[in-house]
């Protein structure tokens, strides 16, 4: 906010500051007075403004909390852990370094998820195993295809997990906790995650859960498109409704209730992800990525314009109608504007795009599933010729639903194809309440 920085006169009879002089002290004297200002300042700023001496966020992430309150889960034990640069501590250190460096451990084995321990890879991309080059430890790039090697777990008496995932099942960290689950099952090593918070809060979760013949790489376990849990609440979900055998054990955080999104922990964020950059693109993940990921015929999310997860857009809608008609559909904690574009990076390079910018403005009641949908179903019948789903395995992989797609060939409306996985959401919201840890 900008303030006129112009003077004003007093009014007549009004006191001018020359009239107010300071009495003369002497150097000492002068030392004294302004030290004694400086402090009874200091006081009331404090007095007025307690918040300013709490420098440290209200949420603490599970690798705070373990090497000050837990670190006999690892003391004295060979670690392998499963991580990149996203999982960072209260101060912005990444666990990775911190159990390297910490004495009371041995940091043995490192394994990394898609796009590499330093977040290194595009899409589908991850370390080769061999040597970790700045740490010098034996690295496994499992990139959501592969699981841990037996020969690996046999080095290691505890594999830790701390990575930062979105809260969508298709963010193929989750596929990847999975497989850690199993291959550490079967080898008989616990698994220790170290949990973070889920930024999409862990209240709201929707969408179909995903059928045993759609599952893959991008949708693994039977959880709906949005989940509402934390990576320590999805373990043990996994690991008991799937019968992986692991051990489990979750370090909580402190701090956190189920109503907080990212913008209420204080933490600074760490990117998870190439293309998940900001809380914001964490938030709008599923909403867009469900639209332009899905296998639709001339469809983009915007991260061919790498306004990653930004835009809903396709080659032949016109903008302004579209955010007309998106807004009249009263969608929760989000706001729509006409958007143009060309693709200026990977295969849409130089395609034209119209569509939408979306900007969400209330994190708690944003809705992302809905919005993917309100999208597609308004494409669908107002551009029923151009609309088509080309590639209907990819779309069932994503969606997880044969209901969804044929809706929408249907040309059904959003109600319609939302009731279609009402009774199997409402069954997972019923499952998921044993492997909650935080209210």
């Amino acid at each position: 906010m900008s303030h006129d920085s112009g003077s004003i006169a007093p009014p007549p009879g009004a006191c001018r500051p020359e009239s107010r002089r300071l009495p003369q002290l002497s150097g000492f004297h002068q030392v004294s007075f302004w030290v004694a200002c400086a402090f009874m300042v200091l006081v009331l700023i404090g007095s007025l403004y307690p918040s300013l001496a709490m420098a440290a966020p209200p949420v603490r992430v599970g690798i705070d909390v373990l090497l000050s309150e837990r670190i006999e889960l690892v003391q004295d034990k060979r670690l392998g852990l499963l991580t990149n640069t996203s999982a960072i501590d209260a101060d912005g250190t990444t666990t990775m370094y911190r159990l390297a460096h910490e004495p009371r451990v041995r940091l043995t084995q490192l394994y990394s998820p898609e796009h590499g321990l330093r977040l290194s890879g595009a899409n589908g991309v991850g370390d080769r195993s061999g040597r970790d080059a700045v740490t010098g430890l034996p690295l496994e790039g499992l990139n959501s295809y592969g699981a841990p090697s037996g020969r690996s777990l046999k080095n290691i008496d505890v594999l830790v997990v701390d990575i930062q995932d979105v809260g969508s099942r298709t963010f193929t960290y989750a596929t990847t906790l999975g497989k850690v689950l199993g291959a550490a099952g079967h080898a008989g090593v616990p698994v220790l995650v170290l949990d973070r918070p889920n930024p999409q809060g862990g209240e709201i979760f929707e969408g179909p859960v995903i059928p045993r013949q759609h599952r893959g790489i991008l949708g693994w376990g039977p959880v709906p498109v949005t989940h509402g849990l934390t990576l320590g609440e999805l373990a043990r979900f996994l690991n008991d409704e799937m019968q992986l055998r692991a051990h489990v054990t979750v370090v909580p955080m402190a701090g956190w209730h189920r109503s907080m999104t990212w913008e209420d922990t204080g933490l600074r964020w760490a990117m998870p992800a190439t293309a998940v950059t900001t809380p914001q693109q964490a938030h709008l993940y599923a909403a867009a990525g469900m639209v332009g990921g899905a296998g639709i015929d001339q469809l983009d999310d915007g991260v061919c314009d790498l306004h990653f997860f930004e835009r809903i857009a396709a080659q032949y809608a016109d903008p302004t109608q579209m955010a007309q008609a998106l807004r009249q559909a009263n969608l929760p904690g989000v706001a729509f504007e006409p958007a143009r574009y060309i693709g200026r990076w990977g295969p849409r390079t130089g395609r034209r795009y119209a569509g939408v910018a979306l900007q969400v403005s209330d994190p708690h009641v944003f809705r992302p599933l809905t919005t993917a949908l309100a999208a597609l179903v308004w494409l669908r019948q107002t551009y029923p010729k151009q609309f088509r789903v080309g590639n209907k395995s990819l779309f069932l992989h994503i969606w997880g639903s044969d209901a969804v797609l044929h809706g929408l060939e249907q040309g059904w409306s959003r109600a319609r194809i939302e009731a279609s996985w009402a009774t199997e959401l409402a069954q997972f919201s019923q499952k998921r309440q044993k492997y909650l840890l935080y209210h």
